[in-house]
């Protein structure tokens, strides 16, 4: 289009101020005015035809923009554990965006020409690639062992894990970073790229072996201390219950009671029972729990026992103090399994929605309503978590370690 865009704009200006259109004109022309006015009205015109097409792209790029933003963001706040990834996909679509638009740019022979364009795109992907490289170290390291965590998917929010030193139940994981939480209910942060580079030990959730180990004397008959300890290991509550004998020292044997714990959310407690129940039930029968050589190191009678008076046998505490020290890895694990099954009620109703028959309908409405009261106690338990959290970072509360 000979001048282009700019160039009738330019035009509309002078035409506008009484300026002739053409600049070799006669002085004596007395079409000044009028011609200038018509030029500029022409080159409006013609600006405003260059102009629609990139007006278009605008318009279909902010409002990509925006559905992509009510799209991601708003599902990310329902699940905290996509919420990095989800801003990630807003900043690739953003950038794509800008190249769009600057590719949609109408070409002017004077201003705006292909190879500013392209000069135009080469500048903004530069700046990407100085960005991704001087943050690449950390950033894209950590980011790229959560999407291997993630893939693998080892572990989810509520399971117990043990890293190296650290010993706690998930509460969160980012793209980023996985933070649990220890028995001293405190809050640990580590790194993806940790956990990537050292092994990962998780407790199952179907059930998990809790053993304790004994040294006696050779002078008890290891049939009688291997049904002694099953029975302990039946009374901590602990399911087929074994005994190994490990090791035979010098002054003692070493005996190993172990059993499975059903309900891993008492893990911490039930090693302590475990360890109750077998002081109460060997000194109940008579059994020593220590070695012949600290017998004859003593200054006391040879035949004369440690045992300390036999008591009634004391009930099991069930109310386990996990509750309390893994309060908020209980919530995440409430939570996934709400997202969980959330999920799954959305893909049962899509389904029935393919289905017009009556009964259909009444299932439909029956996980419909199902699913509301899932999204209701979803948005509870985030707005109580986020007053737990605020309230634990006002009075200090929250105990923070980066490895």
């Amino acid at each position: 289009m000979g001048g282009g865009g700019v160039g009738r704009i330019s035009r509309l200006a002078r035409g506008v101020l009484g300026e002739p259109a053409n600049t070799t004109a006669s002085p004596g022309s007395d079409g000044q005015g009028g011609g200038g006015l018509l030029d500029a009205l022409s080159g409006l015109g013609g600006a405003v035809v260059d102009w629609l097409p990139f007006a278009f792209w605008v318009i279909v790029v902010v409002g990509g923009l925006v559905l992509a933003d009510r799209v991601l963001i708003h599902r990310a706040t329902q699940n905290r554990d996509q919420k990095v990834p989800r801003l990630l996909g807003m900043i690739v679509l953003s950038i794509a965006g800008l190249v769009l638009l600057i590719i949609a740019l109408p070409v002017d022979d004077r201003i705006l020409t292909d190879q500013t364009k392209s000069n135009l795109i080469t500048l903004v992907g530069l700046s990407i690639t100085a960005v991704v490289t001087l943050s690449s170290t950390p950033l894209a390291a950590n980011g790229m062992a959560g999407l291997m965590l993630r893939g693998v998917g080892s572990f989810r929010p509520g399971d117990f894990v043990r890293v190296g030193e650290q010993f706690g139940r998930v509460t969160e994981r980012g793209l980023f970073h996985v933070e649990i939480q220890t028995e001293d209910r405190d809050l640990v942060t580590l790194p993806n790229l940790y956990l990537a580079t050292n092994p990962v030990r998780v407790v199952r959730s179907s059930g998990t072996v809790v053993s304790a180990v004994v040294g006696l004397g050779y002078d008890t008959p290891h049939g009688r201390v291997t049904d002694l300890l099953k029975r302990a290991a039946e009374h901590a509550g602990l399911v087929d219950p074994f005994v190994w004998i490990m090791e035979l020292q010098d002054h003692a044997v070493s005996y190993r009671v172990a059993g499975m714990l059903e309900e891993v959310k008492t893990l911490v407690s039930a090693r302590s029972t475990l360890h109750a129940a077998v002081l109460d039930t060997l000194h109940g029968a008579g059994v020593e729990i220590v070695s012949p050589g600290f017998v004859y190191q003593r200054r006391t009678d040879v035949d004369q026992q440690v045992i300390p008076r036999a008591e009634r046998p004391r009930r099991v505490d069930r109310d386990a103090p996990e509750s309390k020290v893994f309060d908020k890895a209980e919530s995440a694990e409430r939570l996934e399994i709400m997202r969980t099954e959330l999920d799954t009620l959305r893909k049962a109703i899509k389904e029935l929605e393919k289905d017009t028959s009556d009964e259909s309908a009444i299932e439909r409405r029956r996980l419909e309503s199902r699913a509301n009261e899932i999204e209701a106690q979803l948005e509870t338990e985030l707005d109580d978590g986020a007053v737990s959290d605020a309230d634990a970072t006002a009075g200090g509360g929250k105990a923070t370690e980066t490895n």
